[in-house]
């Protein structure tokens, strides 16, 4: 009886989501690549990540790379998958674990950009190295999934939101229309929202309600 020894690199990827006005304003889904400056797949965008430190945990490692190549402290952040196809790598056995991230538009706005980094629609994205396409798909299905049955969206908001906006967050991420009223009674009848007593300010007409997240709903 014979075994094979096999051995494997780790490596941290994740999948980082903002809501971002396009060039005519409406809002879309957006991943920030990295354009890769080394064999293998020289040139082509992939998702921000590298090597696991033998020093660091996942997660530190997940929010460190984050940091490092695009500036960004992810509001939320969960593990995805692992992705280990031997041949997803070539010349050497990859196995990845990959988490997603969601961050506010604001702070969006404050990411390293330069030639070697950039935003793309999250469902058009040009082909990248790896299997990161295939990444990039199964995180968006994850993404629309938990939404449905999470409070997830808070990742995209500030600490406290209107229902037109916690309800534009859930159209564009489901690219489905939502009616407002169906939106309001489901949301109030979960009890996952509640009104802090304040308006927004500085409207002509009557200044819409602000809500927050029941931390006792959790």
């Amino acid at each position: 009886m014979t075994t094979d020894n096999v051995s494997a690199s780790i490596a941290v990827s994740t999948v980082i989501f903002t809501l971002t006005p396009s060039a005519d304003g409406v809002l879309e889904l957006c991943i920030p690549l990295v354009r890769r400056i080394r064999e293998p797949y020289a040139g082509m965008w992939a998702l921000p990540g590298g090597p696991l430190s033998p020093s660091e945990d996942l997660a530190a490692s997940a929010s460190r790379t984050l940091r490092e190549t695009t500036g960004l402290e992810p509001r939320y952040l969960e593990q995805l998958y692992a992705f280990g196809d031997p041949e997803r790598s070539p010349g050497e056995r990859v196995v990845s674990i990959v988490y997603w991230a969601l961050v506010g538009g604001d702070e969006a706005g404050q990411a390293l950009t330069s030639e070697n980094v950039a935003w793309f629609a999250a469902d058009d994205v040009p082909p990248l190295a790896f299997d990161h396409n295939a990444i990039v798909e199964y995180a968006l299905w994850r993404l629309r999934t938990k939404l449905e049955y999470s409070r997830i969206a808070h990742g995209f908001l500030g600490p406290t939101f209107t229902l037109a906006q916690l309800r534009e967050v859930y159209e564009v991420i489901l690219q489905k229309p939502i009616d407002p009223g169906n939106f309001r009674r489901t949301l109030e009848a979960s009890r996952a929202i509640v009104p802090t007593g304040e308006r927004v300010k500085g409207t002509r007409h009557r200044p819409p309600q602000l809500y927050r997240y029941n931390e006792e709903s959790a």
